[in-house]
Parts: C-alpha cells; structure tokens; sequence
C-alpha cells in the first residue's frame, strides 16, 4: 500500500476540518472507479451513480483520517464500491471498508448524506464532510477538554441541552453535536436507531474547553 502526504484538502470544510486533514491525514492508493464502470452497466447500475461513486473518488479517494470515537472508528479510508439500490429508492454506496468487524457498512446515501447500513440505512451526517468535521471535533475536543464524561443509553435524555446551540459544521442527522458555554456534547444515536435499540444511544460531554476548545477558531454560525 503506498501512502502520500495530503496536499489537496478537499473544500467546503472549516479552518479546524482543513487542519485537521492535513495534518492527521494520509492519502493511500485505491483502485479507480473506471476500471469497474462496464462491470456495474451491465448490471443495471445506473450512469449516473457511477458517475457520483467517481466523482466521490476524485474528491475523497483513499482519505484515511485518525479513527472516529464510536462505530469502531468509522470506514478505515475512503475507497466507493459496491452500488445497490433502485429507482424507486435512490441508490447507496459503499464509502470504504470497516476497521473492525462491525455489524453493518458505511455508505453515502441518495442525496450524498454519510451514514450506516444495518437492517435500515441511518444517515449520520447530511454530507461526507460533515463526518470529517464531526471527526476533526472530537480529535479537537479531548486535545483541550479537562475532563471527557460518556453518558449511555436512557440517561443521554436527561441532558439539558436547552442552553446549547447546535454545531452546524457537523451538518448533524442521527449524530449531532452541541456547544456551550463551556462545554461540547456529541451524542450519537446511529446504532441506536439501526438496531432499533434506543438504549444503545451513546453521549460525550467534553467540559472545562475555553473559546479557542469550543470553537477552534470556527466563527459562530447564525
């Protein structure tokens, strides 16, 4: 496997997400999506996904990031393969092979959202890069916080999170993160809702950050 030194940061991220995939990223080679476009045409993939699985490669291709801190660290680096799906569904693919033996995949959806596939697809966040800020958060997160707290299962509803306001970079769907006065919250509830297990619901509160550990430099969005 050979491995490069980022020098093209994909756009549309944060000042704290750029920083974070050049810093802590890796480039390694994946094979492109060309070399397989008959092989799906003839099995009635449509162009068009193809098409988006090639320019997700030209975008994203063989991105390795450090792990995330739950679904055992999330796709392993990004590398689009194997499109299922129908006209009446929309169609999925894959965004890159697991870490570990998780039971279901990592896929990016219809409208582009980054999500889990069990039983039942979850999008996690609404875009791929809101999962690379989602992960560039808590890399930065427990760097400054003095002290990290993991809340599970029915307890993550008893968080008071009425003084918070969203984080909007993370584009959050089933996972979201929230800001307060001194504290970040990234709850996530993916496997909980694929498994149709709300205990299996998981929290983080990363408290004691000050401006520079809640913000990183991020501009309050409004």
């Amino acid at each position: 496997m050979n491995l490069h030194l980022i020098n093209d940061v994909p756009d549309g991220l944060t000042r704290r997400g750029r920083t974070f995939v050049s810093v802590h990223g890796i480039r390694v080679d994946v094979r492109p999506v060309a070399e397989h476009r008959q092989w799906w045409l003839d099995r009635e993939v449509p162009p068009a996904v193809i098409d988006r699985m090639t320019a997700f490669e030209e975008r994203w291709g063989g991105l390795l990031l450090p792990p995330a801190p739950r679904y055992d660290g999330g796709p392993k680096y990004f590398d689009p393969d194997s499109p299922e799906g129908s006209p009446a569904e929309g169609w999925w693919f894959e965004a890159g092979t697991q870490r570990t033996a998780v039971p279901y995949s990592f896929m990016i959806g219809p409208g582009g959202e980054f999500g889990i596939h069990t039983d039942r697809w979850v999008p996690l966040h609404a875009t791929v890069e809101g999962w690379v800020e989602s992960l560039a958060l808590a890399h930065h997160a427990a760097m400054w916080a003095k002290q990290v707290t993991k809340i599970t299962g029915d307890d993550v509803d008893r968080i008071a999170l009425d003084a918070y306001e969203p984080v909007r970079e993370v584009r959050g769907l089933a996972d979201t993160w929230w800001r307060g006065t001194d504290s970040l919250v990234a709850i996530y509830s993916g496997e909980a809702e694929g498994f149709s297990f709300p205990r299996g619901r998981t929290a983080l509160v990363y408290s004691g950050l000050d401006e520079w550990g809640l913000r990183a430099g991020v501009e309050p969005q409004h």
